[in-house]
């Protein structure tokens, strides 16, 4: 009867330490599995952002010909070595079929040389060096060239007036040096100019836009005589 009552005891006490347990672990908060830790690590991760490809970029090449135009007449009278004279492009200039450099673009020069008028018909002359284009998005674009301009010479007059009078052909002068607003002035680009192609747009080799060549001259016979060298010329004003 004894034993049974100890046994009776042990059970009761077991049966109260399980359930302190169960109690213990119910209260415990629940361990994050690695399933729950893998997740987490992955939405962690920020996304990954698309970004659109970049347009196809050309270049426009060195010593491209643009026809540059003064905004005022630029005269020698007024101007003198190292005045600027602001100018813009009277034509697009096109490359694969697309406009690079629009007209109207803004130009700049300088006068790097110039002579006044004189007396007996001398004709005044000014260089202007051209400096530099400014693109649409504030970019400067170098230019390379030089233009010379000439006034138109009374030596003819000069030389009648010595003539007829002597000493007072001395009085008779010559022209400034003029280049008015619309007058076409050829300069290069002194660099390359990176482009971009506009969305949609084709692409036009630029060896198709340009008009074919004109046939080549019959060759000279043996007989005839040699043609004259072209003679590099300045361009005459009046004024």
């Amino acid at each position: 009867m004894k034993s049974l009552r100890v046994a009776t005891a042990l059970v009761g006490a077991f049966v109260v330490l399980a359930a302190n347990v169960q109690a213990q672990e119910a209260s415990a908060p629940a361990a994050e599995s690695p399933a729950a830790e893998a997740t987490a690590e992955v939405e962690a991760v920020p996304a990954v952002v698309q970004v659109a490809a970049p347009a196809p970029t050309l270049l426009l090449p060195p010593y491209s010909e643009v026809i540059l135009t003064p905004d005022v007449e630029a005269s020698s009278k007024k101007l003198r070595e190292g005045d600027t004279v602001l100018m813009h492009s009277l034509f697009d200039v096109m490359h694969n079929g697309v406009v690079v450099i629009p007209k109207g673009t803004p130009a700049r020069a300088t006068v790097t040389w110039r002579t006044g008028k004189g007396a007996f018909g001398k004709s005044a002359k000014m260089e202007l060096t051209f400096n530099e284009l400014t693109m649409a998005n504030g970019q400067k674009l170098g230019l390379s060239g030089v233009h010379r301009q000439e006034g138109a010479g009374n030596t003819g007059a000069a030389v009648g007036a010595v003539v007829a009078v002597g000493v007072f052909g001395a009085f008779v002068t010559g022209k400034s040096a003029i280049v008015p607003v619309g007058q076409q002035l050829t300069a290069r680009t002194a660099e390359a100019l990176p482009y971009a192609i506009p969305a949609g747009a084709k692409i036009v080799p630029t060896a198709e836009l340009a008009p074919a060549a004109p046939a080549a001259a019959p060759a000279a016979e043996p007989d005839a005589a040699p043609a004259a060298e072209p003679v590099v010329t300045t361009t005459p004003t009046a004024g």
